[in-house]
């Protein structure tokens, strides 16, 4: 007897097809058969690392300018123009250039409540209006990611985020990722990192996640209510994290010294009496400072106030042990899970050179033998978001809905601006790669390949017209250096179904 399939039956076959078929490739079960007109590795080598891979015509353009260019071009990114479409979808973005002051006020902060507890119709409001602020930061980020030209800001951006994190779900941080992300790191990703550590340390988000503003000197005016002593939270952070790094050398007395130093350093509370009634721009406090003189890493730094905090990362910026550090984790990022020491080194020495200029240090680094050695050729394994990111530029879609792809990095565990713990997200294999993290990035890598998710449009038509990617195309955009196994499958399989695999291949995991 012969009986028609349902809707639901059939994609759940066809899923199985391509996870079968993938779980073939990733085991190497299949016969050899060599790819035609492969792009030129290095070519390949500097997308992958440099951008968020490929978009059509891409690897043609790099080819034609030379890799020494592209470089070039991606270093200074303020001589590349922006497309109009993208400038046009940021511009209706309102909530993207507001304040933090501005933005809490959106959240309905504090101002003019009183001490009376809000409606729980104002509550819904409240969280209406969170939830379009945080989707809003969220839709520049993955625009931008997607279909900037200035791809290595991109990237920066995405290392440095994860370098000074934030996490979105700590109450009123959730409004301000987005101001954190546009005025605190993306100004400063190519320059110098003191102005980074500088801008981070005193913005609204990193003050409130941390906790530095109830820091508070126990003996000062300003000592009571919820500021009552000292929080050695962002100091210890600050260190370990941000600069020196956990085996840069300090104690917990530093610890200490530093919470002592950055007393004061919060928010201007407008009206005493009322419970959140605070401006949210940056505010030292001298009230609640210790201006007592303190001796930081063998420097004495006399009781001045605010200024002490700006000497005190002055010397952290300039500490060998930072500069390590950072270089460290560049060369984590754009080499190899366990890059070289002499590498590091290297970088070291010119972040020591140049007074911490990222963009010396990464000229550097695209210029050493490491960075070109061809066993680090797709060695990296991607993360979530570079594996989505990279899968939506190698289709060439024009991306103007960004909430499925959001969504599926919730899927995959790294939901944007959704760390919880101030270390951000790891860059390497061994943090991502599992068989049930491989499960979905292939469901997901299909539903991609296929045309079912709304990228194109803001919300899903009553009658959904699917429109598959061209796997031809695919393979043209990807430089077609797929090994022959992957070949031998993508060809044997059904033609719907060869873009499904191609983007969930081993190959197309790695970068």
């Amino acid at each position: 007897m012969f009986c028609l399939k349902s809707p639901r039956e059939t994609a759940k076959n066809t899923k199985s097809k391509i996870w079968a078929l993938s779980l073939v490739l990733w085991l190497g079960w299949l016969s050899p058969v060599f790819a035609a007109t492969p792009a030129d590795p290095k070519v390949l080598h500097l997308l992958n690392r440099l951008s968020f891979g490929a978009r059509p015509e891409e690897v043609n353009r790099v080819e034609k300018i030379g890799v020494d260019r592209y470089i070039q071009e991606q270093l200074s990114p303020n001589k590349l123009s922006e497309p109009r479409k993208l400038t046009d979808q940021l511009a209706k973005l309102e909530t993207l250039q507001l304040t933090p002051d501005q933005l809490a006020q959106q959240y309905n902060l504090g101002r003019n409540q009183g001490r009376q507890k809000p409606s729980p119709e104002a509550m819904k409001v409240a969280r209406q209006k969170t939830q379009q602020i945080l989707q809003q930061a969220q839709q520049a980020r993955l625009l931008r990611a997607i279909n900037s030209p200035r791809q290595l800001q991109e990237v920066m951006v995405d290392f440095w985020y994860n370098h000074f994190n934030v996490y979105s779900g700590k109450r009123i941080v959730r409004v301000w990722v987005g101001s954190y992300e546009e005025q605190a790191i993306r100004p400063y990703v190519l320059g110098n990192f003191r102005d980074l550590v500088t801008a981070t340390a005193r913005h609204p988000a990193m003050l409130f996640y941390l906790d530095n503003w109830r820091n508070t000197a126990p003996e000062s005016p300003g000592a009571k209510g919820q500021f009552n002593g000292l929080n050695e939270n962002y100091a210890r952070e600050l260190m370990e994290l941000h600069t020196l790094g956990v085996n840069g050398g300090y104690t917990q007395q530093d610890v200490t010294t530093l919470a002592k130093i950055l007393t004061g350093w919060g928010f201007r509370r407008i009206e005493p009496q009322g419970p959140n009634n605070y401006n949210y721009t940056f505010y030292f406090d001298g009230k609640r400072h210790d201006f007592s003189d303190k001796t930081f890493f063998g420097q004495v730094i006399k009781g001045t106030g605010e200024a002490e905090g700006k000497q005190a990362i002055d010397i952290l910026v300039r500490s060998p042990a930072t500069a390590r550090h950072i270089s460290y984790k560049l060369a984590q990022y754009f080499v190899a899970d366990e890059p070289s020491s002499a590498l590091v080194n290297r970088l070291s020495q010119k972040f020591l050179a140049t007074d911490g200029d990222i963009r010396a240090v990464l000229e550097t680094l695209f210029d050493s033998p490491e960075f070109w050695d061809t066993q680090t050729y797709n060695s990296k394994f991607k993360t979530p978001y570079q594996f989505l990111i990279s899968s939506v530029r190698a289709t060439g879609a024009q991306v103007s809905n960004t909430r499925p792809i959001a969504g599926m990095l919730e899927q995959l565990g790294m939901p944007l601006y959704g760390c919880l713990t101030p270390d951000g997200y790891k860059n390497t294999q061994q943090a991502w790669l599992s068989p049930d993290a491989m499960t979905r990035r292939i469901s997901l890598a299909t539903a991609i390949a296929n045309g079912s998710i709304p990228l194109t449009q803001d919300t899903k038509p009553a009658i959904q017209s699917y429109k598959p990617v061209d796997a031809n195309q695919l393979m043209i955009t990807l430089g077609n250096r797929f090994s022959p196994t992957t070949q031998q499958a993508i060809t044997k399989s059904p033609e719907q179904l060869r873009a499904a695999l191609i983007l969930g291949s081993p190959e197309f995991m790695f970068r």
